[in-house]
Parts: structure tokens; C-alpha cells; sequence
């Protein structure tokens, strides 16, 4: 750092009651921002870099502060001058540069080294099962814990040694030019373990490939796109570490008749022309069953009716959606002579005028677009 420097509050640009968590933020945000790494030749911001690390070598430190505090630089003084940058603070501090650096905070465990990968399962499901639930068998391939060496990695189920290159680290200081960064230990690959002598069926890993057929339960009320999270299913953590999750994505198949929306359920019904002129009871599928309900007449093609509680459960078991039963009229393509007579008769009856709609056909087609979201 340079020795026109004096006061390492205003390098970090923080006041002198500021807390250690701000301290480190100040620290992280110029860390980052003059680091050479991303000012490649730029020497004023090397310095920058390097008078960053300084002030919060000793900011950081109680007593360094303390002593700054009264004596002001003076005070952190070493024998040869002022204490300058020292590169080792990194591997203390990678929980700051991790993002620089590329290497896990100080917060990585052993046992969050040793967490069983996640495993993934594609399920797919029939219109019905989705919207009702089911029970599903999902084939999976998977490791799981090694029954030789109980998980231990270890022969006979010897528990493993502490790494003593890295002493359980799982990781080693190298040194890059000016600073140090940290480096997975090449010698436990990161685990922080060592293992003398291993397990002869997992060869030390502490787990084994097994083939398993899981039977996994589909609430009722899950739609083509969900995905269900089976906790603690997937790969299990070498060397006897927590088992990774399962994640089931489900597809659902088409329904012939219905369409879902939400959880309501969209049938569309053809009807004969009688029955839309005269009205009438008229009797449709449900996914509950067959229901009934009157039709009036002068009933248009695309009137919706609502069957209340006819559709899929909700995933919060809080009821059911309805079922909109979407009404068309059907026009034969073919008639017979007497259909012919009578549909001939019912023109001169009814007549054969056409023309825009009327202000209710109007409107009424227009509620059909929102409907059907055109």
C-alpha cells in the first residue's frame, strides 16, 4: 500500500463506527471492482487492489483496529514499515473473492462435499390420473449406500483419515503473482479425507450403482409441466454423505373430449338443431360421471354452461373446479329425403334472411372469443 495512504476507513469508503458485516461488503465491492484479473495492465487499479486487501487486513482484525483506532497507522506498523499486502489473507477470506477465484466459501463442509447428486425421472400421465391421482412405478439406476463398508469408504468399514496435505480442507493455497488463491487438494480431489486402505466393492466411495423401481404417489390435481421433489431419493453422498433428491416431471396425454384450463375442465358438445330451437334436458360426460342439465330454447351455437364442481381437485384439497360445457350446433352433411322435406319446410317457415348480427348475437359471440381466449 502506498505510504501517502493513512487513513484505511476512507479506502474502503466506510465511517469509523461501520460493523464488521460492512466492513467486508466495502471490502468485497472494491475487491471486485480493481481486481487485475479484471483490469488486465492497469496498474492504478493493482494498487487500488492491493490498498483494498491492506485496510481490511486490518479492519477486519479487532485488535489491528484497535490499534489504528488510536495510534492511526502507526499503530499496525510492522518492524520494516507498514504492513503492507499480505497475498495469504485469501484463503481466509474466500468466502469474499469466491466469485473471482472460483472456489467454495469457508462455509464448505465435508459433508456438503460428500452431498449425493440430484436424479431426474420423466413421468407421463393419462388426463384423468393427473387430475385424480395415482400411484406410478418410476425405474431408476442410482448409487446408494456401499453395504461392505456401511458408507465409510473403508475396508471392513474403516473411517476415513483427514487429508494431510490439505488437513481437511479439501483445499491449498497456490500462489499466483502478487496473492494466493485456493485450489481443490490434488491429493483428496477436495474431500478433505484419505482413505489407506479401501473398500474392495466400492473402491472407497462408499456407495454402489443399484437399479430400483420406486412407487411414487401423483397428488391429485397436477398438471402436464409439475414437477414433484422426492427429498433424500437420489444419488446417496460418498463416503456415507446426505442422499440427493428425485425430481419427477410429469407430461399428461390429451383428453378425446376435454381440456383443461386450470382446474376447470372445457367439453365442447355438439347438439341437434332441434334440440337447440325447442330446448330440451340434455345429458353430457363429466369426469365424475354423466350430468344433466336443460338447455333453453333459441339456445346459439357457443352458449357455455357451467356444471359446478365438475372439474379437477385442487392441489390445496379445497374443492373442485366446474366443468364449461361449450355448446355447438350440429349441421348434417348428408339427409335423408324426408330430413330434406322437413328442413325445406322450416326455411319457409322461418325464412332465409341473413345479414350482421344483432346487437345480442353480437355480444354474444364476443363473450365467445374471451372464452375461448382468441
Amino acid at each position: 500500500m502506498s505510504t501517502s495512504v493513512r487513513d484505511y476507513y476512507e479506502v474502503l469508503g466506510v465511517g469509523r463506527n461501520a460493523s464488521p458485516e460492512e466492513v467486508k461488503g466495502a471490502y468485497r465491492k472494491a475487491a471486485l471492482q480493481h481486481h487485475p484479473d479484471k483490469n488486465p495492465g492497469d496498474k492504478h487499479a493493482e494498487e487500488k487492489f492491493k490498498e483494498a486487501a491492506e485496510a481490511y487486513s486490518v479492519l477486519s482484525d479487532p485488535d489491528k483496529r484497535a490499534r489504528f483506532d488510536r495510534f492511526g497507522v502507526e499503530g499496525v506498523r510492522g518492524a520494516g514499515g507498514v504492513t503492507g499486502f499480505d497475498p495469504t489473507q485469501f484463503v481466509d477470506f474466500a468466502d469474499i473473492l469466491g466469485d473471482l477465484f472460483g472456489f467454495a466459501s469457508g462455509g464448505d463442509t465435508r459433508a456438503s462435499r460428500r452431498t449425493g447428486e440430484d436424479l431426474k425421472a420423466d413421468v407421463t400421465l393419462s388426463f384423468e390420473d393427473a387430475g385424480f391421482g395415482s400411484e406410478v412405478s418410476v425405474p431408476i439406476e442410482r448409487y446408494e449406500r456401499c453395504d461392505a463398508c456401511r458408507g465409510r469408504g473403508g475396508r471392513g468399514g474403516a473411517v476415513p483419515l483427514t487429508c494431510p496435505t490439505c488437513r481437511g480442507q479439501g483445499r491449498v493455497q497456490y500462489r499466483q503473482g502478487f496473492f494466493a488463491v485456493a485450489r481443490p487438494c490434488p491429493d483428496c480431489t477436495g474431500s478433505g479425507e484419505r482413505i489407506k486402505d479401501p473398500c474392495p466393492d466400492c473402491r472407497g466411495d462408499g456407495r454402489t450403482r443399484r437399479a430400483r423401481t420406486l412407487t411414487v404417489a401423483i397428488p391429485a390435481g397436477v398438471d402436464d409441466g409439475a414437477r414433484l421433489r422426492l427429498t433424500g431419493e437420489g444419488n446417496a453422498g460418498r463416503r456415507d454423505g446426505r442422499p440427493g433428491d428425485l425430481y419427477v416431471f410429469i407430461s399428461v396425454t390429451p383428453h378425446e373430449q376435454f381440456r383443461r384450463d386450470g382446474f376447470d375442465v372445457v367439453l365442447t358438445w355438439a347438439i341437434p338443431f332441434h334440440v337447440a330451437a325447442l330446448g330440451g334436458a340434455l345429458r353430457v360426460p363429466t369426469l365424475h360421471g354423466e350430468a344433466t342439465f336443460d338447455v333453453p330454447s333459441g339456445t346459439a351455437a357457443g352458449r357455455v354452461f357451467t356444471l359446478k364442481g365438475k372439474g379437477i381437485p385442487r392441489l390445496d384439497g379445497r374443492g373442485k373446479g366446474d366443468q364449461h360445457v361449450l355448446l355447438t350446433v350440429r349441421v348434417p352433411k348428408k339427409m335423408t329425403h324426408e330430413q330434406k322435406e322437413a328442413v325445406e319446410k322450416l326455411a319457409e317457415a322461418f325464412g332465409s334472411e341473413s345479414g350482421t348480427p344483432t346487437k345480442d348475437e353480437k355480444g354474444f359471440f364476443e363473450r365467445l372469443k374471451d372464452f375461448l381466449g382468441q
